[in-house]
């Protein structure tokens, strides 16, 4: 399928749901309570039941591609919505939110090979088709026009465009990193200590799970989550930037993911599969927050985001996955190093 091609896929489960449940997540000075939601149902009468990314017997992905509408007569000259841009591009898939003019979810699909890896070497330049310095951000064209985010809408907003899909993880070639910074694929991000820091350290977390998992699947979720106010009363609360108003800021980001490797040598078939969500807030993280503390459900974050991620067998089979790897972030000064001439940061690089 071309990468430009856009395929609409139509209503997902996105009832607001009521729970109980409570975490606690740092923001930039005191821990604020947020609730994602734990129960309650919502329903569409059209909308799929099916996960967004099923797994073969070999591992390979399969995205589902949404659900028809029923016949009706009432829609006969046209259905309003809401509407998912479905964007398949060569380094990812990603359903685009016309609504907040940012995406609804992203899904990757990383391996040692992927990545320009191998199982004993560090990333071999040679072989990395993407140049990050030669990307510029970009509107993305194929969306319809009163629907697009807009290079002008994050103009002195106070906020990093901020990727779902990191360009890092993009290195096929360089038309595969310019997809990543298409606005189809940004969102508002809150930059010293989150998108520059933290947020990029849990981005090079997900692509190090390649040296212990043959595959790793990774979703990217926005999230506008409900704060606890002092009237005893949840609300959920976010800016909106852009002149007029266009693109929303998402209260919170969760990266999903699940790996898979081998169960054993004499099994290479039988995969085991490890899996773990972690919903952290938009603001200033810091450094030494264990990447732990922000583990949800991987039910919650559905429910709060009204996807489904994975089959309920697909979740009953996974195994926590920072209890079979290391949920340890490395902590890199990307943003510093970035700045820094190419020889002075070839000589500061960590091994």
């Amino acid at each position: 399928m071309p990468s430009a091609t856009i395929i609409h896929a139509a209503f997902f489960a996105v009832g607001a749901a009521v729970g109980a449940g409570t975490i606690a997540a740092l923001g930039p000075r005191k821990k604020r309570e947020i609730k994602i939601s734990s129960g309650g149902s919502a329903a569409v009468a059209s909308s799929s039941t099916s996960p967004i990314l099923n797994i073969g017997p070999t591992g390979a992905p399969t995205v589902s591609q949404g659900v028809a509408l029923v016949p009706s007569a009432v829609l006969k000259y046209g259905n309003p919505g809401p509407i998912a841009d479905l964007l398949v591009r060569k380094a990812y898939v990603a359903a685009y939110d016309r609504r907040l003019r940012h995406p609804a979810w992203t899904a990757e699909h990383l391996t040692l090979s992927s990545l320009g890896r191998s199982p004993s070497k560090s990333p071999d330049p040679a072989r990395e088709g993407g140049d990050r310095q030669r990307s510029v951000f970009t509107e993305d064209e194929a969306l319809p026009i009163p629907f697009r985010a807009r290079l002008q809408d994050y103009f002195r907003s106070g906020y990093d465009r901020g990727h779902m899909v990191p360009a890092a993880d993009a290195k096929l070639s360089q038309d595969a990193m310019d997809e990543t910074f298409l606005l189809s694929n940004i969102a508002p991000q809150v930059g010293d200590g989150f998108n520059r820091h933290y947020w990029a350290y849990v981005e090079d977390w997900c692509r190090r799970l390649t040296g212990s998992f043959a595959d790793v699947y990774v979703f990217t979720i926005p999230l506008y989550l409900p704060t606890l106010h002092s009237d005893g009363k949840w609300r959920v609360t976010h800016e909106v930037i852009g002149n007029p108003p266009n693109v929303a800021v998402p209260t919170h980001f969760s990266k999903v993911v699940l790996a898979t490797r081998p169960s054993s040598p004499s099994k290479p078939n039988v995969l085991e599969m490890s899996m773990g969500a972690f919903v952290m807030p938009n603001a200033a993280i810091p450094e030494d927050t264990p990447l732990e503390s922000f583990m949800m459900p991987v039910d919650a974050v559905e429910r709060s985001a009204g996807l489904t991620l994975f089959s309920d067998a697909l979740k009953l089979s996974s195994k926590n996955i920072c209890k079979t790897s290391k949920c340890e972030l490395v902590i890199r000064r990307f943003d510093d190093a970035q700045k820094r001439p190419p020889l002075r940061r070839s000589l500061s690089a960590p091994n």
